[in-house]
């Protein structure tokens, strides 16, 4: 046997191969939450209307929040709820930890602090503040992932990926600064799909599709390669506690 094949089925290597499997598997489920949610919510409404012989007039809401009152609200709200889990459990490297730590949170304050609805009141107002300042820093903390921890000049990452990555993080927050006008103006707001629907759903998509292409790079160079931690962005005092990485091994 080999130094290289020892060293592959050490137990350290064993645990670091299961580690970014795991890395991979929360990755991808956060890429899907934020991929299926935004047609889940329509589509649900319409087909609870259908089921139920009502209307389908107003299957759209007027916001991805705006879910909170209609026939999806469960929908809506478990699926913020996982994508908190998500966040919350990721571990990459120090500051990547922080960053999806926080993003879980203001994911679950999203989900538990709704909207405010038509004619609220001034509890309803307070809590829908906290809404969109939790929605807000939701989607610049997902920005940063893209702009900061999936593209990072020093690896092996090829450059037309690192720029796919940094596209995404810009139109997540391109998107953002769209919706929050489109809100505050009302344009559009007597359309059948409005305007901040579809900000909302375009930023939601940037950063799905960047968490899914972030698990299958992910999950195509660790294999059990020690060239992994080459081709995987992470912070420089990262590559020391991990044993694959020729630096840990000097």
């Amino acid at each position: 046997m080999t130094h290289d094949s020892r060293t592959q089925n050490s137990p350290a290597a064993r645990r670091s191969i299961q580690d970014v499997r795991t890395i991979a598997i929360l990755r991808l489920g956060v890429g899907l939450i934020g991929i299926l949610l935004p047609p889940a919510l329509p589509f649900g409404n319409w087909l609870a209307a259908e089921v139920t012989g009502r209307s389908t007039d107003d299957f759209w809401p007027g916001s991805m929040s705006g879910a909170y009152y209609t026939d999806t609200r469960n929908l809506f709200v478990g699926g913020l709820c996982a994508l908190g889990v998500f966040l919350i459990c990721y571990r990459f490297d120090r500051r990547d930890d922080r960053w999806s730590t926080a993003a879980g949170f203001f994911a679950v304050g999203v989900a538990l602090c709704p909207t405010a609805p038509g004619g609220a009141s001034g509890l309803q107002r307070t809590v829908g503040v906290f809404h969109l300042a939790f929605a807000g820093l939701l989607f610049v903390m997902l920005a940063m992932f893209c702009l900061y921890s999936f593209r990072n000049p020093r690896s092996a990452q090829p450059a037309r990926v690192g720029t796919a990555y940094l596209v995404a993080g810009v139109v997540i927050l391109v998107a953002l600064a769209l919706s929050v006008l489109a809100g505050v103006t009302g344009v559009g707001s007597d359309w059948s799909v409005r305007p901040l629907y579809l900000c909302e759903w375009l930023a939601t998509w940037a950063f799905g599709i960047a968490w899914i292409g972030a698990a299958l790079e992910l999950a195509a160079h660790g294999r059990g390669d020690t060239a992994v931690s080459a081709s995987i962005p992470r912070q420089p005092g990262a590559a020391a506690r991990d044993p694959r990485h020729p630096e840990a091994q000097a």
